[in-house]
């Protein structure tokens, strides 16, 4: 076993001259990519309507073609659904995969191509081995099992003979029969539909399996890991997973998790963290560097052409979209791609701000639409998280999940913002946790600190702090369990606050 961990690192480590590649011509290989995109769909549908056989820069294609939300673009996207051929995209769409995304409950359909399949994700998927192995050169990786929480598979409503799903379960689906040999649970069990019949078995088959990673949500990580603990009557993740050596996480940030995962679950110094940015859309950025929390490499020639929005340009009818050559350090972008799945200008809903230019790093800051901006106050996720964080470590307690809107001023109130936080345990002293809360989102946002000054237009927040259980119960409710599903963070209305609410009583 240890010549194939041998032999499957200096594969991984051969692939380095392409990433490198990438970081050298940034610019270039963008544009290579826009051409390609462009050469690839000149005679599709969308490509005839919108030009393409006569675009030649940049400027012509955002001249042409509009940026578009989701519900803009499903016209085009429902005629794929229904298995019309060469609409956005010159070959067949065999996969979409399904995301719930925000509080909007209505499913999106996301195309999948074997171009995007095999250029985006598979190539994501072992870009993300290669920089571990970089990052790590005596890792032991390959000597055993990755496990992996994925979602189900099921005919999509518009055409039952395509199937729609969570990506991870399209990817695990298409993997070839070798890379089961590195993975748990088999794929039989992985895709199971039921959530409770899947963990299961996960608890059962994975307890005794040599697993040495984990890739997904920390959220559904940590649901596992600790059923397994109580099944096992384990104090920590490592008396059954003793060679345990990285967790490759996304979908949330791992800010809130971090010291949970590292004190409790996995502590010990052998056990990594690799950050990744694997969407619905697409593999979009792989952490490079393991010493640089938070932040990841914007992976260039995976067939997705990149714009930014500027924060001031995210409501527009018509933004102004930069290029990579454009961006500057530490400024809010919502993120615009075009991909080889016949996506073109679409707005993912994501925020990041880019950490450094040459290489392209970003730190993904929250959504635009998952922020609080009521009274003036900007409140990101990524402010949100920080600031949960601290009072978590200071309280020494741990964050499960939290969510917040705003309290609205009425004639006999000002206004605020409401959480709901689940914590590992009952805080000891709450009044000091919302302080700490409080504190730590004035000092690192100004704007909600200005709205602060003198309770002038928000109020001290108003935390509930809920039983265990409580979000998990509201994503069953919702149809949400497992894969990459998440609680929304923010909001700038009340709806899903009110929801869990409800829930807990």
């Amino acid at each position: 076993m240890s010549l194939v961990n041998e032999v499957i690192g200096f594969f991984m480590k051969s692939r380095m001259g392409r990433i490198e590649h990438f970081k050298s011509y940034p610019i270039e290989t963008q544009f290579d990519v826009f051409h390609s995109l462009i050469d690839r769909a000149r005679f599709t549908e969308f490509g005839l309507k919108h030009g393409f056989p006569d675009i030649k820069t940049v400027r012509d294609f955002q001249e042409r073609v509009p940026v578009v939300t989701y519900e803009e673009f499903f016209p085009w996207m429902e005629r794929v659904l229904r298995g019309e051929k060469n609409i956005t995209w010159p070959s067949e769409i065999t996969w979409f995969s399904k995301s719930s995304g925000t509080t909007n409950a209505r499913s999106k359909f996301i195309p999948v191509s074997e171009e995007a399949l095999h250029e985006c994700n598979y190539r994501g998927g072992r870009d993300v081995l290669t920089l571990y192995v970089e990052n790590t050169p005596n890792t032991q990786l390959f000597t055993g099992k990755s496990i992996s929480i994925n979602g189900s598979l099921h005919p999509n409503p518009y055409n039952e003979s395509v199937l729609a799903g969570d990506v991870s379960a399209i990817i695990t689906k298409n993997l070839p029969k070798w890379a089961e040999y590195f993975r748990t649970p088999p794929a039989e069990i992985a895709l199971l539909s039921r959530w409770e019949d899947k963990m299961q078995y996960m608890i059962e088959h994975c307890a005794h399996e040599n697993v040495v990673a984990m890739l997904g949500v920390p959220t559904w990580g940590v649901v596992l890991i600790e059923r397994i603990m109580e099944a096992a009557g384990a104090k920590n993740a490592l008396e059954f997973w003793p060679n345990f050596e990285v967790f490759f996480h996304g979908a949330v940030s791992f800010t809130p998790y971090r010291s949970m995962f590292r004190d409790r679950i996995f502590p010990s110094s052998q056990v990594n963290y690799m950050e990744s940015y694997n969407a619905s859309e697409g593999y979009f950025a792989i952490q490079d560097d393991l010493s640089l929390e938070d932040e990841m490499l914007l992976m260039l020639d995976y067939g997705v052409f990149f714009e930014f929005l500027p924060a001031d340009e995210w409501e527009k009818p018509f933004p102004r979209a930069l290029t990579l050559d454009e961006v500057e350090l530490n400024k809010n972008y919502a993120i615009v791609v075009s991909t080889n799945a016949g996506l073109w200008r679409y707005k993912l809903g994501d925020t990041v701000k880019f950490t450094s230019r040459y290489p392209f790093r970003i730190k993904i800051s929250g959504r635009t639409k998952h922020f609080i901006n009521v009274f003036g106050e900007e409140l990101m996720v990524e402010n949100a998280d920080q600031a949960l964080a601290y009072a978590c470590e200071e309280a020494g307690n741990e964050l499960k999940e939290y969510t917040a809107a705003p309290i609205f001023m009425d004639t006999d109130s000002k206004g605020g913002h409401e959480w709901i936080i689940e914590l590992a345990s009952p805080p000891e002293n709450p009044e000091a946790f919302v302080h700490m809360l409080d504190t730590r989102l004035r000092e690192i946002n100004s704007d909600y600190d200005a709205k602060r000054q003198n309770d002038m237009a928000l109020q001290m927040p108003k935390v509930h702090f809920c039983s265990q259980g409580t979000f998990l119960k509201w994503l069953q409710q919702n149809n949400k369990m497992g894969g990459q599903h998440k609680v929304p963070r923010l909001s700038n209305e009340r709806k899903l606050l009110e929801e869990i609410l409800d829930l807990a009583g």
